[in-house]
């Protein structure tokens, strides 16, 4: 169901408030295309009555002639900020910039970031951001479970569909997306909540069963029959199973790189106000599907880069695989059992 202005502008505040803005700062709101006219709207003012002098900068989109899909997410090249040095400037410059665009994997926003300018992504239809307005009670929830995450030296992964991965940790630090940007230098995403990092690199081994009901991102598709992936020294080496298992090892060869099959972040959901049956009642193209990411208890795994976390392997090829019903350790202790979080009982 659609929403009404005022409250996504008070959401927008609340948002923006949480992410420290204060009078006087600039807010640079970043477009394209495909970039929602409320959600645009609704930015503006909430950051103009928050007393900040508010730009926006439309860029054109790029990669569309190489994707196979319209998701920002399904092809990693170039951005329509490389070699675009007035736009970083501009940027650079801001003390938050709003991100409606999808700027992600690359050397640019690294840039910005380092200036001491905070990011946040806000892609998703208004509907689904006002249902996953965050708070501190996600931040805190949030961190908690990445700080464990950063004391651990092994992340274990089971199942009964069969999946046994083990991923040595330590290499590559630990990050918690909660919703909002409240630190100088911080990059997060509107609407999430989960805790993630990366296995150390070439190090993780075992086998990963996408069962039945698991979801493929950027697809955007329920699993329709088991896909099993074996890893080895950290990469898939081998996708077998049914169509889903043909379809998604299609869709890995065309980009013709043998980076895509490393394995990249993992984590877990942590976010109750997200659902993971909501993928089919949205427009494909309207989504790029961040309630598969974060509903509560997933186990959420990837392939492809890791840059985002100051590593070297970049790819174009960048999928998102939450699963269900895992068990989750570190170093042995459990976090999640059969996608049942545990932070609160171990409180």
């Amino acid at each position: 169901m659609a929403i009404s202005d005022y409250p996504f502008i008070e959401a927008w505040r609340k948002v923006l408030t949480l992410s420290r803005l204060e009078p006087g700062q600039t807010v640079t709101i970043l477009t394209s295309a495909t970039t929602h006219p409320q959600t645009l709207a609704c930015a503006t003012t909430a950051a103009q009555s928050l007393g900040a002098i508010v730009n926006r900068l439309d860029l054109p989109p790029v990669n569309g002639e190489k994707a196979l899909s319209r998701d920002a997410l399904a092809y990693l090249g170039t951005t329509p900020l490389t070699g675009n040095r007035a736009a970083i400037a501009m940027l650079e410059a801001s003390d938050i910039v709003l991100d409606l665009m999808t700027l992600l994997f690359s050397p640019e926003q690294h840039q910005i970031l380092q200036t001491g300018t905070k990011i946040l992504l806000a892609v998703e239809p208004p509907e689904v951001l006002m249902r996953m307005v965050p708070s501190m009670e996600d931040k805190e929830r949030v961190t908690a479970a990445a700080a464990r995450i950063a004391a651990a030296r092994e992340m274990r992964v089971r199942s009964a569909a069969g999946t046994d991965l083990r991923c040595p940790l330590g290499e590559f630090p630990a990050i918690s997306e909660y919703g909002f940007v409240d630190e100088p230098g911080r990059w997060d995403h509107w609407p999430s909540g989960f805790a993630l990092t990366w296995p150390n690199e070439g190090q993780a081994q075992g086998h990963i069963v996408i069962d039945r009901g698991d979801i493929l991102l950027p697809q955007k598709c329920y699993v329709q029959d088991p896909i099993h992936l074996t890893v080895e020294n950290g990469y898939a080496v081998r996708i077998e199973g049914g169509l889903s298992a043909e379809l998604l090892r299609d869709y890995m060869e065309s980009f013709n790189d043998p980076e895509a099959y490393a394995i990249s972040h993992i984590g877990w959901g942590l976010q109750p106000r997200a659902r993971w049956s909501t993928l089919g009642l949205y427009d494909p193209e309207a989504t790029i599907g961040m309630d598969a990411r974060a509903f509560e208890g997933n186990f959420l795994f990837s392939l492809g880069p890791n840059n985002e976390a100051g590593g070297n392997r970049t790819t174009a090829c960048h999928i998102d695989i939450p699963l269900r019903n895992c068990d989750v350790f570190l170093d042995e202790q459990p976090v999640v059992r059969q996608g049942k979080v545990l932070d609160k009982e171990q409180k």
